[in-house]
């Protein structure tokens, strides 16, 4: 086992992230998450001990795609870290090389919390993974060439089993193409195009809005109208609210959660994912 002394530092901003660098890190690697699985990644309270990781940090894994933008940027500069800056050698944007859903034509706040690259949940597409995992790796392996070979093994390994996983998960899901679900926010957007189900209804009447009577009105005339039967909602969002919509509509609320760790038998990535898929096809069999 190697010494954490000897270990990689590694801070990633999101859970996932945090379970990725672990899978591929193994016991080379010290991994510190900033956002707790059941927080809102938009609005993560920074912290002294968040610039304490940060300043040691040899990595940096973020999202890349502005989902942090309003709490990261004033914790580097605290940190003072040249090896996790942007252009760093240890600084990994797990959003290039995706292709990302919803970039704006238009940047109008009156249009609500719109990220000028795209939307930023592309973690919940399954298939982005690999892609992660592969920028991991990479970066591990420049950083410390001495043990590439057991980040690649690694790696491998993780690619295999997410491989294995999505064929289980779409034949879950098969028997629901076309299905749509209401979620809180645009979280889901690619995890319904992965998996065939539509979302663009949303509990948010903007992102990041919170819910109004009359919009609420509107979705619950929507789901009537579509027939839309289950309701997902996360650890840190109103399920009081998604609860009276489901109340009034005969729907299903269905905890989900974009974090490993959110739920309970989530501390990995491949399990995280697991959980959503059975709540939602257990919740769209009914």
């Amino acid at each position: 086992m190697t010494s954490l002394l000897l270990a990689l530092k590694v801070v990633a901003t999101t859970p996932e992230y945090g379970a990725i660098a672990t899978a591929i890190g193994g016991d080379q690697v010290k991994v510190t998450t900033l956002a707790k699985p059941t927080e809102d990644p938009h609005f993560v309270d920074a912290k002294p001990s968040h610039i304490v990781a940060l300043s040691k940090a040899d990595v940096l894994i973020e999202g890349g795609a502005d989902l942090e933008a309003g709490w990261l940027p004033p914790l580097l500069e605290g940190a003072r870290n040249a090896k996790i800056n942007a252009g760093g050698p240890g600084r990994v944007r797990a959003s290039e090389g995706i292709q990302l859903l919803d970039v704006p034509q238009v940047l109008d706040r009156s249009l609500g919390d719109l990220h000028a690259a795209g939307n930023p949940h592309f973690m919940m597409d399954p298939g982005n993974a690999k892609i992660v995992a592969d920028h991991v790796c990479d970066v591990f392996c420049k950083l410390d060439a001495g043990s590439c070979s057991a980040y690649e093994k690694n790696r491998d390994a993780f690619n295999a089993t997410l491989a294995a996983k999505m064929g289980e998960w779409s034949k879950a899901l098969a028997p629901f193409q076309g299905k749509p679900v209401v979620t809180y926010h645009p979280t889901w957007r690619y995890f319904a195009a992965r998996f065939g189900l539509v979302s663009d209804v949303y509990l948010e009447p903007k992102p990041g809005i919170p819910p109004s009577p009359p919009h609420l009105a509107e979705v619950m005339q929507k789901m009537t109208e579509q027939k839309i039967g289950v309701v997902l909602v996360e650890p840190f969002q109103s399920r009081k609210t998604a609860e009276a919509v489901a109340q009034r509509t005969g729907a299903t609320v269905v905890d989900v959660c974009q974090f490993p760790g959110g739920l309970p038998g989530t501390g990995d990535y491949l399990a995280l994912l697991d959980a959503d898929v059975k709540a939602i096809a257990s919740a769209l069999g009914k």
